[in-house]
């Protein structure tokens, strides 16, 4: 069973500290002041989803959690529009991400802590990433209101700074698309620290696109 709450008319209309919704052997008690449902189920958990409403990414809006590239001239001197990159704490991994269609949903968020990230979309279409500010640890997960989503379009790319939370890549008009994605040989087998909504906190994200 799913529950779909508006996070925006939630925060106004609730006038108490916490309100619960029952469906069948299903509990669900939402936390105004922690601003994340928390939900009990005796067999099978119930999820709230929230929705998150995805804005074109800029430098500006994106700075905090990262860098956003695109095409220069050839020959261009090194600046501060090209991607700081931190990659010596081992072995760089450059390769192609091939990524079945999943939805535009999201129940877990990583970080990865020794490495920046680029991620980089080959087909000529638009793709979504969801983003928190570093904040050092996944006892500290990123609360609701800490996530950000962007549309990324085509023939740019995005360096994650070191500890940047990210969700995706998402995508939901295509079977398929293929990512470059430049991070460490062993990323992914000893710096990837994720937090489960789904498990801790009774939670999905939507990204409206």
């Amino acid at each position: 069973m799913q529950i779909y709450i508006s996070s925006r008319s939630f925060l106004h209309s609730v006038p108490s500290r916490a309100i619960s919704c029952q469906r069948g052997k299903y509990a669900c008690i939402v936390s105004k002041h922690a601003c994340r449902p928390r939900c009990l189920a005796s067999t099978a958990q119930s999820l709230v989803t929230l929705p998150l409403t995805a804005q074109d990414i800029t430098p500006e809006a994106f700075a905090p959690f990262g860098q956003v590239i695109g095409a220069t001239d050839d020959g261009k001197s090194f600046d501060d529009t090209d991607a700081a990159l931190k990659l010596d704490l081992g072995t760089p991994r450059f390769y192609i991400m091939h990524l079945p269609r999943r939805g535009m949903t999201f129940d877990r968020i990583t970080y990865h802590a020794n490495v920046t990230q680029c991620l980089g979309g080959l087909h000529p279409a638009s793709w979504y990433l969801a983003v928190a500010a570093p904040s050092g640890s996944v006892q500290n997960a990123p609360a609701e209101q800490d996530l950000h989503a962007f549309k990324i379009p085509s023939g740019k790319f995005v360096k994650l700074h070191q500890g940047t939370w990210h969700a995706g890549p998402l995508f939901q008009d295509h079977e398929s698309m293929d990512f470059y994605n430049l991070e460490l040989s062993d990323t992914n087998q000893v710096d990837h620290n994720t937090h489960v909504y789904s498990h801790k906190d009774g939670l999905q994200f939507e990204v409206i696109a």
